[in-house]
């Protein structure tokens, strides 16, 4: 619950920006709401390419199920049961990491920050699946 108040109060920003046009420099900027929401941007790239990568994982577990004997177990499944599990360890890792500056104005960039790094391991996880089950 509390990831998805800070996660809106990240969108909040990113609105207002959206709102008035602002082109914003994220490499050369000091202040903290353009932080934010440089972070939240740099989340949304990251979460853009897991669900591209996402549907290549899927197709690769459905492929093996079709090739693999009918144990009653499907690599689709346990894909999709791995998924889910790894969404319950973001957000909780994530939440937890933001309490560094809970309740600060800090707090939506360092929770953007962690989704980001925890996204892109979790690419480079179903990256690897997809490698070493591609048919």
């Amino acid at each position: 619950m509390r990831l998805g108040l800070t996660l809106a109060m990240v969108l909040l920003s990113t609105a207002a920006f959206a709102q008035d046009g602002a082109v914003i420099d994220c490499a050369n900027t000091s202040v903290q709401s353009e932080l934010t929401n440089c972070a939240y941007q740099e989340y949304e790239r990251s979460d853009a390419e897991l669900n591209r990568i996402w549907k290549d994982a899927k197709a690769t577990a459905e492929a093996d199920d079709q090739i693999a004997p009918d144990d009653g177990l499907s690599g689709a499944e346990a894909l999709l049961t791995s998924q889910r599990g790894w969404i319950d360890y973001r957000d909780g890792t994530c939440m937890l990491y933001g309490f560094e500056a809970r309740g600060g104005s800090m707090e939506p960039m360092l929770v953007s920050t962690c989704l980001t790094r925890v996204t892109n391991e979790r690419i480079k996880e179903l990256q690897g699946y997809i490698k070493s089950n591609a048919n």
